[in-house]
């Protein structure tokens, strides 16, 4: 048997680097070979994921909605719990006369309240009034608008007038 010999070394040069680095691609692949078996098993695979994937996230949307209800429970559990000790609360006679008390100023005979009146904070208080002149000035606008803001903004008003 004879014995190859190996080619002659060249000498190696920057070139001869990055060319031996590179991957030929056609190469590479003309290397695979697919059997009859392997083919049957990819098609398999890829009808397994082309099933599983809808169903799959039909399951993390399922889930989702199922934590949400969770929470949803849990918050209406807190809800019923903070009303069965205010009705719990309300079965308190000391509860009930505390809050006739201060709600509606409710008081025993005999006894004396002092109603302290104008006890806002200055800061909160409306800014003075200019004074109403004698001259009838027309406005622009529609005055049904301009009524209804300002008995919407009466309605909420968050502080009493100063003068009362």
């Amino acid at each position: 048997m004879a014995q190859r010999q190996a080619p002659p070394s060249r000498p190696r040069t920057a070139r001869a680097r990055t060319t031996s680095a590179q991957v030929d691609v056609r190469e590479w692949a003309s290397g695979i070979r697919l059997s009859g078996f392997m083919v049957i098993m990819l098609s398999l695979v890829v009808l397994g994921a082309w099933v599983l994937v809808p169903t799959l996230g039909t399951y993390i949307d399922q889930r989702q909605k199922i934590a949400a209800l969770e929470v949803a429970v849990q918050v209406s559990d807190d809800e019923i719990k903070a009303l069965e000790q205010e009705r719990e609360r309300w079965d308190d006679p000391a509860y009930i006369t505390t809050q006739a008390r201060e709600r509606l100023y409710y008081v025993k005979p005999g006894e004396v309240v002092y109603l302290v009146d104008n006890d806002l904070d200055p800061a909160s208080l409306p800014a003075e009034q200019t004074p109403v002149s004698d001259e009838l000035e027309e406005t622009p606008t529609d005055w049904m608008p301009q009524l209804l803001r300002t008995i919407a903004g009466a309605g909420l008003a968050a502080t009493a007038s100063a003068a009362q």
